[in-house]
This record gives C-alpha cells, sequence and structure tokens, in this order.
C-alpha cells in the first residue's frame, strides 16, 4: 500500500516521500497516529502544499528533542528491586518504570514507547539505555539496579 510521510520517520523515510509498506502497517500505525496519509492524487498535491509547514514543525520538534537531550545526557538514574542472592531480579526493569523514574527526577515526559532497552534487565548492575527522542536525535543514560532487599 502506497502512503505519503507526514514526519520523518526513522528507517521507514522523510517528509512527503511516497513509500510502500505493508497495509497492517499502514492502517494501523502510520495513518492511526497522523504520521501518513493514502497516496491518492489529492493528497500527493496536498502533502506537496503544505511540505515547508511539516518541515517547520519537524525542525521545532527536533529543536525541543536536542533540549531534553542536553538535559539527559550521561545521567544516572536507579531504581531498587527485589532480587535474589545471585543478584538476579524478580520479574525485570520495564521502559514504563525507567520512564516514570525520569518524570519523577528530572520532570521530563519520556513515553516507553521512545525508550530503547539494548537488553532486558534481570539483574543487578549498571545497564546503558538508548532514549529515541526524535528521528535523528538520540541519547544514552545509565540505569543502575540495586538491591531493595534480599528474598531468602
Amino acid at each position: 500500500m502506497k502512503v505519503i510521510l507526514l514526519e520523518n520517520i526513522t528507517k521507514i523515510g522523510s517528509i512527503g516521500e511516497v513509500i510502500d509498506v505493508k497495509r497492517g502497517f499502514a492502517r494501523n500505525f502510520l495513518i492511526a497516529n497522523k504520521k501518513a496519509l493514502y497516496a491518492s492524487k489529492e493528497n500527493i498535491k496536498e502533502v506537496e502544499k503544505i511540505k515547508n509547514e511539516l518541515n517547520k514543525k519537524d525542525l521545532e520538534k527536533k529543536k525541543s528533542a536536542n533540549d531534553v537531550s542536553e538535559k539527559l545526557k550521561s545521567k544516572q538514574y536507579t531504581i531498587k528491586k527485589l532480587s535474589t542472592e545471585n543478584n538476579e531480579l524478580y520479574g525485570s526493569v520495564k521502559p514504563t518504570e525507567i520512564s516514570k523514574i525520569i518524570l519523577e527526577k528530572d520532570k521530563i515526559d519520556i513515553k516507553p514507547s521512545m525508550i530503547q532497552l539494548m537488553n532486558d534487565i534481570k539483574s543487578l548492575g549498571e545497564f546503558d539505555i538508548l532514549i529515541n527522542l526524535h528521528s535523528e536525535v538520540q541519547v544514552k543514560i545509565k540505569i543502575k539496579v540495586i538491591a531493595a532487599d534480599t528474598v531468602q
């Protein structure tokens, strides 16, 4: 299915580009989240007209993403979790927990979908986390998992 992108999307395309994607991805994600339009002749003409406006909005988003990136750069957050004597966690640390801690500590709202875990966090220690703030802006933070209590 052919769609026209309304914003820059990593690994997919840039604003105004007509791309061919699977029908479900187009309907359920791109069009549902207003990231794309069906590629009809009318829509292609419409997007050509508003392309400059879309680029300005994208630049504003990129600027705010850079501001957030500066605030988060090389920060470290601590999470207390229950663990065994083998330093393994009961469960794991999820992106929702990480976003809540960032919101509590620094009052920065990060969506869990923006957080990219390199590996599942299932043990105590320090882990690098990548946060995708914009299609061109990423920031790396550290998460330190410490034991809340050990369970025998």
